[in-house]
């Protein structure tokens, strides 16, 4: 880890590097306390924008909910 980054700054620069494939796979992947139970027609005509924040939502509330 890069001094002065915290892991937030890891994971909100880890989701920015993804592509849609990429942003698309990790929310099927992931295992959270709530369904995830977007269609794939959503997921892949919202914005690449919409998906990132979905996607860092989903996560952040995964790392609360594990801490």
């Amino acid at each position: 880890m890069e001094p002065g980054l915290t892991n937030m700054d890891m994971l909100v620069a880890s989701i920015t590097a993804m592509d849609r494939g990429q942003l698309i796979t990790t929310l099927r992947e992931m295992q959270c306390v709530f369904p995830l139970d977007f269609t794939d027609e959503f997921l892949g005509t919202i914005s690449l924008e919409r998906l990132r924040h979905i996607t860092l939502a989903a996560s952040l509330h995964k790392l609360k909910a594990c801490a």
